[in-house]
């Protein structure tokens, strides 16, 4: 699943080719959004706005698409307006003279009215977005440190959107190795120094990440691992998908575990004080 980073720029891209820009056509998958097919044709998209792993383009007559990537969602974008060639399902499509946004796969997509935005019910329940510029570490800090969310599992917490958006399963394993933090521990467990890193590094990592176009790794490993000759599969990640490979930072191996279906992938020797 796309995580804040990845929405973050699939955002920028769809700004950078369609926004402000007359649309000519359009084309819904869904039968309930058929109707607007028409109705948008002449008008523009104003804004486009990553909220959480869901994207709101805003159009000038004050309807705004509303789209959830889920698993397997995906924006393309085309310079010339001819379809990308995968074998995705179309679900959107937005033409311009100057280039169009094809979303594929995604199967939660709505159109709402300017006053209905904050009042999804995915949307109201959004915790600070850890890529958005102007989400401070004392509000993140306070998160880690509220007690409605002291007594649940990190490894599980840091999943949940309503305690911070844009976090997914890349950045909880990347986020817990840099904090040096148990995966097994929920935020009570955690000296304060444990939680003042966390907040650190859900906001240093996923900025980061959105920057480099999904790079965690400080810049001076990721150069070191280049010159040895590292693809950049194996030149992005601390731990995540790293099972069995020597930690950049201890030289130990790599491990991973299961926890709600899901795999995380952690240092024992950093993160389990294991000798």
């Amino acid at each position: 699943m796309p995580e804040g980073p990845e929405i973050w720029r699939a955002a920028d891209e769809i700004s950078n080719t369609i926004a402000n820009k007359e649309i000519k056509e359009l084309f819904f998958a869904f039968d309930e959004l058929k109707e607007f097919e028409k109705e948008l044709v002449g008008s523009k998209i104003i804004s486009v706005t990553p909220r959480g792993k869901a994207i709101i383009n805003a159009f000038d007559n004050g309807l705004n698409l509303y789209s959830h990537n889920q698993l397997y969602g995906k924006w393309m974008m085309s310079e010339n307006g001819m379809q990308p060639d995968t074998n995705r399902s179309l679900r959107v499509a937005i033409k311009t003279n100057d280039g169009a946004a094809f979303l594929y796969s995604a199967s939660e997509i709505e159109m709402l009215e300017a006053d209905e935005v904050e009042s999804h019910d995915y949307i109201k329940k959004l915790g600070p977005d850890v890529v958005h510029p102007e989400t401070s570490y004392e509000e993140v800090l306070a998160r880690y440190q509220d007690e409605n969310f002291k007594n649940r599992k990190l490894a599980t917490l840091l999943l949940d959107q309503g305690f911070l958006s844009g976090v997914g399963n890349y950045l909880r394993s990347e986020i817990m190795f840099c904090a040096k933090v148990d995966p097994d521990w929920r935020p009570k467990d955690c000296t304060e120094e444990q939680l003042e890193d966390l907040a650190h590094y859900s906001l240093e990592l996923s900025r980061r990440s959105y920057k480099t176009g999904g790079i965690i790794i400080e810049p001076e490993l990721k150069e070191a691992l280049e010159r040895e000759g590292a693809s950049r599969k194996n030149s992005r990640f601390y731990a995540y998908k790293r099972t069995g490979k020597p930690c950049y930072k201890c030289g130990r191996e790599i491990k991973e575990m299961k926890t709600g279906g899901r795999k995380i992938y952690y240092c024992e020797h950093r993160q389990k004080s294991v000798d």
